[in-house]
């Protein structure tokens, strides 16, 4: 039987969440279906960033599968609290995500609690229909598609989200950021923030929330990853 390290495939939606984790790592550029990807690698890891929704998450995972042929696919990022119990920088590794669009539910087979996939970012309002809705404790944007694209591979699958907003917190209005490609108009939305002063408190906030759950996301990614190598030498000594 090979020793070689099990490829873990890891989907982001933007750099900024991963950047601790992957400031060490190699790097390099894929391109998919006319779309370039910056490719991090570290052992037995390798991490794209697809961008914001569905739809990115969708083209990310097919393009890391196709390059790398991992054994599992993560799912990583921020989630919004719909529990009111969860903090800001908690982990959560759900136990099943649900696709907001169409129903459809993925079981992870581990973990605890429900992540519910949601087309736009969830206000107080929406987090209270979500939670009511699908009996989820956080909401993300990205988790159900790359879930669906590991199913469709049969690639075992997983996710890992720090929570960057409570469930009573107000998020500002971010879908109008997004580009097509799921890149988010940073420059836009900090002059549509710079004109309106009530959104300053929250926008600071949430900035200091987000670095907060990144520290916490990244450490929670190489405990994944260390408990990945761990089994998989569990099952090689056994073999």
């Amino acid at each position: 039987m090979s020793t070689k390290p099990i490829a873990i495939a890891i989907i982001a939606a933007m750099e900024r969440e991963v950047a601790p984790l992957i400031r060490s790592w190699g790097v390099r550029t894929i391109e998919h279906s006319g779309r370039r990807y910056r490719l991090f690698e570290n052992g037995n890891a390798a991490l794209v960033c697809g961008g914001i929704g569905a739809e990115a998450a969708r083209r990310a995972t097919e393009a890391v599968i196709r390059e790398v042929s991992p054994v599992r696919v993560i799912s990583v990022g921020f989630a919004g609290a719909l529990d009111i119990s969860l903090q800001v920088a908690q982990i959560l590794e759900p136990r099943t995500v649900i696709n907001a669009a169409d129903g459809v539910r993925t079981e992870v087979g581990s973990g605890k609690g429900i992540l519910v996939s949601s087309s736009s970012v969830a206000c107080t309002e929406q987090k209270i229909r979500l939670a009511k809705a699908y009996g989820a404790v956080a909401v993300d944007m990205e988790a159900a598609a790359v879930a669906q694209g590991a199913e469709a591979r049969g690639i075992g699958f997983g996710a890992v989200k720090a929570i960057s907003d409570t469930s009573g917190f107000n998020m500002p209005e971010m879908d109008g950021f997004v580009a097509h490609d799921g890149s988010f108009r940073s420059v836009g939305f900090a002059c549509h923030v710079a004109l309106r002063p009530w959104l300053w408190r929250r926008t600071i906030a949430l900035a200091r929330n987000s670095a907060r759950a990144s520290r916490a996301l990244c450490a929670a990614i190489e405990s994944y990853l260390g408990r990945e190598s761990v089994d998989k030498e569990s099952l090689l000594s056994r073999a």
